[in-house]
């Protein structure tokens, strides 16, 4: 069991990835940037990268990055992956440039790649994949879901796809949303547990427990611990959840002891979640885990219309781009443009990064 454990921990550390940058856009100004090269910015251990045009070759360390990719619409660009993002649609046909928990630099270097986006777990690899030579963007850990907006906005910058990061940023806002409206007013949350297996759990200051508390769960191992703590048998039993979130590798944990012997293995009540939505902090991986967790714990006041697909961002946002352009062109004639001349940001991006930004002010986290 404590190899299992200690190899599940090993998985979550390498999920757990990407965050807040230092430049990020924070407003709506910043958000509406043109997306033109060259562009400069200084990643999480204050190296100041420059690219001079729009990287076509880009290779991904850890999974959050590449779907962070897959989302913004820049999938076409990214060579190398690692292996726990082999589930991303066409994946298969990129390089697996992973070595054990990190990568391979020599496979890196293999992709001859413009631009490498390596997220906070794969710190250890940072060095050398520079002193190879490299152009690498290091990305922090991921606390939060204003994190995974900032670290969204970051990546589309730095790949001409601002347009595409605006609007996964929007989708995402209003599912957290949505289901916040949901949990809203639930005066006895229900107490969960995430355990990872000898006793390790996900506890304060992760991005799991940020997405425990937007469900509407009271993560009982946040109360006065952090990050991934390994908790005595008694520990655990003194917390006593009412449900245990586990996942596929997890599953088993509910039948041994000590959460055979908690309120949530005396009434066998769990909570199902996919591993790498629970672990890769990530737009999809957000959307899907507060929408299935909710579903779960609250299943009277969870409404199936909550949830709000990618097409209705879309064509809500191809409607404003409509509207906008008509707009300009009846007061002069001519027709609205963006100051940006390169690929990837549109008006549309615009608005949809006032939008998200938006809908941010006020929030509590």
């Amino acid at each position: 069991m404590r190899r299992f454990a200690t190899a599940v921990l090993g998985v979550l550390l390498v999920f757990s990835v990407v965050g807040a940058t230092p430049g990020a856009a924070t407003s709506t100004q910043a958000s509406a940037q043109t997306c033109s090269f060259p562009v400069t910015m200084t990643d999480a251990t204050g190296t100041e990268i420059t690219l001079e045009e729009r990287p076509e070759r880009v290779t991904t360390t850890n999974p959050s990055a590449a779907q962070t990719m897959w989302e913004i619409g820049g999938r076409e660009q990214v060579v190398g992956l690692t292996k726990f993002a082999s589930y991303l649609e066409g994946a298969d046909s990129r390089t697996n440039v992973s070595a054990g928990f990190g990568v391979s630099v020599e496979k890196v270097v293999g992709t001859n790649p413009d631009l490498v986006i390596a997220p906070n777990a794969s710190a250890g690899d940072v060095q050398g994949l520079r002193e190879a030579g490299l152009t690498v963007y290091h990305l922090p850990a991921s606390t939060s879901v204003e994190d995974i907006r900032q670290k969204t906005t970051t990546i589309g910058r730095l790949t001409g796809n601002c347009a595409g990061a605006a609007e996964a940023n929007a989708w995402m806002t209003r599912n957290v949303d949505a289901v916040r409206d949901t949990t809203a007013g639930i005066e006895d949350r229900k107490t969960v547990l995430y355990p990872l297996g000898s006793g390790y759990v996900a506890a304060n200051g992760t991005f799991i427990d940020t997405l425990l508390d937007v469900a509407g769960a009271d993560n009982v191992a946040a109360r006065n611990h952090s990050g991934y703590p390994q908790l005595s048998d008694e520990v655990l039993l003194q917390l006593d959840p009412e449900v245990l979130v586990l996942t596929d590798r997890t599953a088993g944990l509910v039948d041994e002891e000590p959460y055979a012997s908690t309120t949530a293995g005396e009434t066998n009540a769990t909570v199902r979640l996919r591993v790498r939505d629970l672990n890769q902090p990530a737009p999809r991986s957000v959307v899907n885990t507060v929408h299935n967790a909710t579903r779960q714990l609250y299943p009277e006041r969870y409404d199936e219309e909550s949830y709000v697909p990618r097409s209705a961002v879309e064509n809500e946002t191809s409607e404003q781009q409509a509207t906008q352009t008509a707009t300009a062109t009846a007061s002069d004639g001519t027709t609205a443009t963006t100051g940006g001349n390169g690929p990837g940001f549109t008006a549309v991006g615009a608005l949809v990064s006032a939008f998200a930004v938006a809908a941010l002010v006020g929030r509590r986290r």
